[in-house]
C-alpha cells in the first residue's frame, strides 16, 4: 500500500517525553519522529513513498491542518498515487473522517498506526485478545455521527417504535458486546498465566526481564544470553509476546529471562493498560535490564521515554533504588572518542551501567556476572563439611550454589566454602539432614 507519513511540528513545541515519575522532559527532534513513524509504517510492509515535517502554527478542529495545507498535502498525495496516509498526531473522529475526504485515501493517526502493528504481531491467545480489545475501544470512540454510513436506518415497526434502531446504535451495541466476551476471557487466561507463574514460584528462580526502547536490540541480547532464537528483525515492534528462557549464571545460579515488547515515545495510555499482561513479567521482576542503543542520537530521550513508562507501572528507576539494571546496547557502533566517552560515563556513574554489543558479544561475560552480583545481593557465604561418602552433597552443591573453594582434610572430608542465594538455604537445610548431617 502506497503511504505517506506525515509529522505535524508546533513552532515551539517539539516533542517531549512524557514526566513519569518526575522525570524532566527530554525533547526528539523532528527528524527522529519522521524517522520513527516511517519505522512503524515499514514494520507492517508499507510501501512509504514520501515522508514529510509539516508546520502546524494552530491545530483546527476540523482538519487539524489549515486549509491551504490540506490542499496542498492533497496535491502530493494524489501526485504520489497514495492510498494511505499517516499522521502522527491524535486525530479525533472528525479530522480523520474530513482528511480522508479531502485526501480521498484512508488516513491513519499514531494510535490506529500502532494498533495495527500490534494486530499483525500479537502471536499467543491473551496477546491477541489484548489486541482485539484495545483495538475495540479504539474503534468505538471513532463512531461519530458525521459519518454517514453509520446514519442509515434498520428495522423500524409499528407506531411507537420511531424509525428503528440508527447503524451507529446497533454497531456501538455490538462493540459493547464483544468488549464484554473479551474481558470475560481474559479472566480466564489471565488466571491460566497465574497459575502458571505459581508453579514457575515453586521452583524460585528469580525472574530478569528486558526492557527497552523499540529496536534497541532486546531480542538481539536475549538471544545472545540464553541461546534462544527469537526473532530478531531490525524493526520496530519485532516482539510482542513476552517470551521466557533459563538464564544460567556462574556458580550455578539460574534465572528466568524475559523478552518483552519495546516502548515508544507517546505511547497511549490505553495501549499500556492494554498490554499490561504482556508486562506483569516486568512489574514482577527482581532484575530489570534496560537495554539502550547507546548509538542513537536520540539515546537519553528515549531512556526518559522507557523510564516514564516504567513509572507508570509503578516500578522505579535505576537511580532512585530501583531493581534496574542498564545495558549500554550496540558499543560497536560507536566511534573510538563516542567509546572512550560512554566508558567515562560508567565509572562516573559508579559502574551502575555494562557496555555491550549484543551482535558481536563484546561485554556479554561483564553483563552476566554483573546480573549475578546484582541477584546474589543477598547471597550467603558458608563454610560446609562434606565426609567422606557424600558425594552427592557436593554435585548439589555445585548445581545449586557457587562454590568458591575447595579443601580436603586429612580424613578426606571436603570443607566447602559457598556462596548460596536465599531460597536455596533451606533446601541446603535439607540436604544435610538427609544426609545425616543437620
Amino acid at each position: 500500500m502506497r503511504t505517506v507519513v506525515l509529522v505535524p511540528v508546533r513552532p515551539g513545541h517539539r516533542s517531549a517525553a512524557g514526566n513519569g515519575g518526575g522525570l524532566a522532559p527530554v525533547i526528539h527532534s523532528p527528524q527522529d519522529r519522521l524517522a520513527e513513524s516511517a519505522g512503524l509504517a515499514r514494520a507492517i510492509q508499507l510501501d512509504v513513498v514520501a515522508e514529510e515535517i509539516v508546520p502546524l502554527p494552530q491545530p483546527r478542529p476540523a482538519t487539524l491542518f489549515g486549509s491551504g495545507k490540506v490542499g496542498e498535502l492533497a496535491t502530493l498525495i494524489g501526485e504520489s498515487d497514495v492510498t494511505l496516509a499517516i499522521v502522527d498526531h491524535a486525530l479525533s473522529p472528525v479530522q480523520q473522517r474530513n482528511l480522508e475526504k479531502a485526501w480521498s485515501c484512508k488516513v491513519l493517526d499514531r494510535t490506529g498506526l500502532i494498533l495495527e502493528i500490534f494486530g499483525q504481531r500479537a502471536a499467543t491467545r491473551e496477546g491477541r485478545l489484548q489486541v482485539e480489545l484495545a483495538h475495540l475501544t479504539y474503534q468505538k470512540s471513532r463512531l461519530v455521527r458525521t459519518w454517514t454510513h453509520l446514519e442509515r436506518q434498520r428495522g423500524g415497526f409499528g407506531f411507537l417504535g420511531g424509525p428503528g434502531e440508527a447503524q451507529i446504535e446497533t454497531d456501538r451495541r455490538l462493540i459493547d458486546e464483544r468488549i464484554a466476551a473479551i474481558r470475560k476471557e481474559l479472566v480466564v487466561v489471565v488466571k491460566t498465566r497465574g497459575l502458571h507463574r505459581a508453579g514457575r514460584s515453586r521452583v524460585p528462580l528469580p525472574i530478569v526481564a528486558i526492557v527497552g526502547y523499540t529496536n534497541a536490540g532486546k531480542s538481539t541480547l536475549f538471544n545472545r544470553l540464553t541461546g534462544a532464537a527469537v526473532s530478531a528483525k531490525d524493526q520496530v515492534f519485532e516482539t510482542l509476546d513476552p517470551t521466557m528462557r533459563e538464564l544460567r549464571l556462574s556458580g550455578g545460579r539460574r534465572a528466568i529471562l524475559s523478552d518483552t515488547a519495546g516502548f515508544i515515545s507517546d505511547l497511549p495510555h490505553a495501549l499500556v493498560a492494554a498490554f499490561r499482561a504482556t508486562l506483569e513479567e516486568v512489574v514482577g521482576a527482581d532484575l530489570i535490564l534496560h537495554v539502550r542503543d547507546i548509538s542513537h542520537p536520540e539515546t537519553e530521550a528515549q531512556r526518559h521515554d522507557v523510564e516514564a513508562v516504567l513509572g507508570e507501572l509503578g516500578i522505579e528507576t535505576e537511580a532512585a533504588g530501583g531493581p534496574v539494571l542498564e545495558v549500554w546496547n550496540k558499543a560497536d557502533r560507536l566511534s573510538a572518542p563516542e567509546r572512550a566517552d560512554a566508558e567515562r560515563a560508567i565509572v562516573r556513574h559508579g559502574h551502575r551501567a555494562v557496555l555491550v554489543s549484543a551482535h558481536t558479544g563484546e561485554g556479554v561475560e561483564a553483563l552476566l556476572a554483573a546480573i549475578d552480583r546484582r541477584l546474589g545481593a543477598h547471597d550467603e557465604i558458608l563454610s560446609v563439611q562434606i565426609p567422606v561418602g557424600h558425594g552427592r552433597l557436593l554435585s548439589w552443591l555445585h548445581a545449586h550454589a557457587e562454590v568458591l573453594a575447595e579443601e580436603t582434610e586429612e580424613s578426606g572430608a571436603i570443607i566447602a566454602r559457598i556462596r548460596i542465594a536465599p531460597a536455596n538455604r533451606g533446601k541446603l537445610a535439607g540436604q544435610l539432614k538427609r544426609a545425616g548431617l543437620g
